[in-house]
């Protein structure tokens, strides 16, 4: 499998890349794999990360991304009464068995989806939100292109075998992250074991054992059919890090929950994040011509980096400061960098930016400044 550290900054932390190799990742039994970082969006190993696959339904991680953004937004609330239609009725596979025109709780309904992987439920509210699941199906689309997911294709909204539907391991590391990264409350319903519906006379038992089974686990969604075989997008947090092992084409179901298991394992025991802070103060920097005489350097979008545990004793950090600046300033302007280094390699640089703006003094105001000051020397 091949590993691979970007580096970028996103999400308020940065991402350094290792000054020395982790240890070797796992081969897992899988026809393509991701391991994934979630805030900082790191790939941290990779099998097949691009091949063009079926995902089953793990393709409904994409149908909860945009119901949880409905929810978000005020499109619908949890008690919204959804009313079943004949074509969510007619779903075949998992399904909760819904009736056409049996009613249903938008919030049962993605219990149905995250639980059970309720094909019927899936439709009910793609139909609840866009109007029909056609509709739904050209906004999951859209949402896939604005996340980057350049291998992706989408007919259906629950991941049936369809002609076309098509997605990568790393496009469903990219929507599991924006699922779990901006709508955390996808937890009350990923980390379900057993619950039920229609009044506790429908049983619900999570398809996903990791979250039994794995330490840590947080979701999120399995999938399977003859074409696609096993596939899985398995999330975990430890410590403050939280991670996503996605697995396509297993050739048996224990072997996908094994595959993703040796993912995280390995990701746990290797990485963490960090908070990097400078060894000395950072000075102000002086400004001329300015309302006030200095402006104070911050780092730029947090200090959290991402790195290997085997580094962890060797970070030291140096400050590379501006003598002074011009008025104005603005609030983010950079006046200098953090360099973060492993030893004798460098790892990464944080800018250090202008905590707040400093407007061009007038000439009035220069005027009282030198009287001002005149005054004070007297």
């Amino acid at each position: 499998m091949k590993r691979t550290l970007a580096v970028l900054l996103c999400a308020g932390l940065l991402v350094c890349p290792a000054a020395a190799a982790a240890a070797d990742s796992p081969q897992v039994e899988a026809a393509a794999a991701v391991l994934m970082e979630k805030e900082t969006g790191t790939v941290l190993c990779e099998q097949n990360a691009h091949d063009k696959r079926e995902p089953a339904s793990v393709t409904k991680i994409m149908t909860l991304l945009l119901v949880m953004e409905a929810l978000d937004e005020g499109r619908m609330a949890l008690t919204d009464q959804v009313t079943v239609s004949a074509h969510a009725a007619s779903m075949g596979g998992s399904q909760v068995y819904l009736k056409e025109g049996e009613q249903m709780s938008a919030e049962e309904l993605i219990k149905a989806v995250a639980v059970v992987s309720g094909n019927d439920a899936a439709v009910a509210l793609a139909e609840h939100i866009a109007g029909s699941e056609e509709a739904f199906v050209a906004r999951m689309n859209e949402r896939a292109a604005q996340l980057g997911m350049a291998d992706t294709n989408f007919v259906n909204c629950t991941g049936l075998p369809a002609a076309g539907h098509l997605t990568s391991a790393y496009d469903i590391a990219l929507m599991s992250r924006e699922l779990i990264l901006n709508h955390p409350d996808i937890r009350q319903y990923s980390t379900i074991w057993m619950d039920t519906i229609r009044g506790g006379q429908f049983q619900l038992a999570n398809t996903n054992k990791l979250v039994r089974y794995f330490e840590g686990c947080t979701g999120l969604k399995t999938g399977s059919t003859d074409s696609a075989l096993y596939c899985l997008s398995a999330t975990a947090e430890r410590e403050g890090m939280e991670l996503i092992a996605v697995v396509l084409g297993s050739p048996t179901s224990a072997q996908r929950f094994s595959a993703a298991q040796a993912l995280l394992t390995y990701g746990f025991a290797n990485y963490t994040l960090v908070d990097v802070r400078p060894d000395q103060a950072i000075p102000p920097v002086a400004v001329s011509l300015g309302v006030t005489d200095t402006v104070q350097p911050v780092l730029a979008n947090g200090s959290r980096i991402l790195l290997e545990k085997s580094q962890l004793n060797q970070i030291t950090t140096s400050l590379q400061l501006s003598e002074d600046v011009e008025a104005p300033v603005e609030q983010g302007q950079k006046l200098g960098e953090l360099t973060v280094s492993a030893g004798d390699t460098r790892l990464c640089t944080i800018p250090l930016v202008a905590d707040q703006a400093v407007a061009r003094i007038t000439v009035p105001g220069l005027f009282l400044r030198l009287v001002r000051n005149l005054f004070l020397a007297g």
